[in-house]
């Protein structure tokens, strides 16, 4: 599976922008998906994740009520819509693949990551 993340760009503090993963691979959708996001001089964070069925999704603290996760098995991709973005939202968000099926935090249990992309929210 190789995973291509795009979407990101730079916003105004309040802003919703859209990150998506784009999949290759006929089996992608038997796999769980993953967001997390570096910023810089921290570690890579989780923030979101969804079950490949899309039956379970689940949120951290910090982006929960302002971020959601779905995924569009048919056309290989998921998406990570941001609403009320936050200066601190700022990073290189990244998406991941597991071959668990259900929902998964830990950075260990990805097989697959995508390349990143930069997020940029200005005050």
């Amino acid at each position: 599976v190789q995973l291509q993340a795009s979407g990101g760009g730079l916003v105004q503090a309040g802003d919703s922008l859209r990150v998506s993963c784009a999949a290759s691979g006929r089996s992608f959708s038997s796999y769980s998906v993953g967001w997390f996001r570096q910023a810089p001089g921290k570690k890579r964070e989780w923030i979101s994740c969804i079950s490949n069925g899309a039956v379970g999704s689940y949120h951290a603290n910090s982006v929960k009520g302002r971020f959601a996760i779905s995924r569009d098995n048919a056309r290989n991709t998921v998406h990570l819509q941001m609403n009320n973005l936050r200066p601190d939202d700022t990073a290189v968000y990244y998406c991941a693949a597991s071959r668990l099926e259900y929902c998964v935090v830990e950075e260990h249990t990805y097989d697959y990551w995508g390349q990143g992309t930069q997020v940029t929210v200005s005050s």
